[in-house]
């Protein structure tokens, strides 16, 4: 939202051109601009200290300090207060470095001639300082987050050499949209004045997208660690499970690569019955989108539910790569991936949270697969009609 008034500090030893800019600031319709001027880089930091400002005007030239050496003491006085250089030299490389240093615009005096220009720049400047501040603090935080469920979960591994391996895994999978996040604030922080609109715009969508990445990432870690330490827990209500069914098929169909489809069919009359919604969701979603994510294009995955007596078998069926044999005894550990996954991308942990929540709901998952034939993963978990009519639980029949 534009802003509607802004309190500005103007460090400028040339009294002339300070009045100017006091003038054409006065000038301004659409925001209400208050000025405070001094002389001296020395004053500057005594006002931040007691006052709050939001927008630096700085003169390169001061009487205690030149060139770009005032914006160190600035930044570290008032780290979210944005700077706009002021300086007679059109100089394209001393405004880059300007922005390096954390300046948010570079404005040359004798351009600076009407209102409009003047203001526009210091709250673009304003709007940009705020958008890497929050970035910042979005980025510190999710740090933290990983940082400190990482530790639990390390604390909760019983075994040194699953430690071990659970770290190096993590660390790699998290690093890459830490990476992506980075280099786009970045390109941001120091090419601002070079880039279009529309490249500042496919960055901040990489950085949403990397952080979407991170926070989907930790979801699965988080429910890995409550599976190893055996608080997952099932909670039964009723559901139409043919409906539910159906209704992630659709979800999935509508981010599909065109060209692959998945194929539903239903076995049985009975269709209510009571399920743990949310363990059914992990289960059947991470083995439907693996079909389709290693499945070639014009593919289609075949999805079967067959309702048995007293147990419902959830079959899911495609043509894809295919599953080596030594990959097969590893398929269900954290963070595992085939050996013939090539560039297709994962984290590993899709199968080993589908394992975890067979088991919670007191089922158990199968696979068969053949390398260039395709993969076949069954589940298999008791029906529980009424459990107020002698029938068991999932839980019951877990333990």
């Amino acid at each position: 939202m534009p802003a509607s008034s802004l309190n500005i500090l103007l460090i400028e030893d040339n009294l002339a051109e300070a009045r100017l800019l006091r003038e054409l600031l006065n000038d301004s319709h659409s925001v209400s601009c208050r000025l405070v001027h001094v002389k001296r880089l020395k004053e500057a930091l005594i006002k931040l200290g007691d006052t709050t400002f939001d927008v630096i005007l700085l003169d390169l030239t001061l009487p205690d300090s030149n060139g770009l050496l005032s914006l160190s003491p600035l930044a570290v006085c008032a780290p979210s207060v944005p700077i706009v250089v002021l300086t007679n030299t059109n100089d394209s490389e001393l405004a880059r470095e300007a922005m390096r240093r954390g300046a948010q615009d570079y404005l040359v005096k004798r351009q600076v001639n009407n209102t409009e220009t003047l203001v526009r720049a210091l709250i673009y400047a304003v709007e940009r300082k705020q958008a890497l501040e929050s970035l910042r603090e979005s980025h510190e935080a999710l740090e933290n987050q990983i940082e400190e469920k990482v530790a639990e979960l390390l604390q909760a591994q019983q075994q040194n050499q699953l430690k071990s391996e659970f770290v190096s895994m993590l660390s790699h999978d998290f690093r890459n949209p830490l990476n992506t996040i980075l280099l786009s604030a970045g390109l941001l922080q120091d090419n601002q004045d070079r880039l279009t609109e529309d490249k500042k715009i496919r960055l901040f969508q990489q950085i949403r997208l990397a952080s979407k990445s991170m926070a989907q990432l930790l979801d699965e870690v988080l429910l890995i660690g409550k599976a190893e330490m055996d608080q997952l827990p099932c909670e039964l209500s009723p559901l139409s499970l043919e409906s539910f069914c159906r209704g992630l098929v659709e979800e999935l169909e509508g981010s599909m690569v065109e060209g692959k489809r998945v194929c539903f069919s239903w076995q049985g009359g009975y269709s209510e019955g009571l399920w743990d919604k949310r363990l059914l969701r992990h289960i059947l979603e991470n083995l439907l989108s693996n079909a389709l994510k290693y499945s070639p294009e014009e593919t289609i995955v075949e999805f079967e539910v067959e309702v048995g007596e007293e147990s419902v078998l959830f079959e899911v069926r495609d043509r894809g790569i295919g599953i080596t044999w030594e990959d097969q005894k590893k398929l269900f550990q954290p963070f595992h991936r085939g050996r013939n996954v090539g560039h297709i991308t994962g984290t590993g942990l899709g199968l080993a949270i589908a394992k975890h929540c067979a088991q919670a709901h007191g089922g158990m998952i199968r696979v068969e697969s053949q390398v260039g034939v395709g993969t076949t993963f069954r589940v298999e978990l008791p029906l529980v009609v009424d459990d107020l009519h002698g029938n068991a639980t999932a839980s019951e029949l877990h333990s």
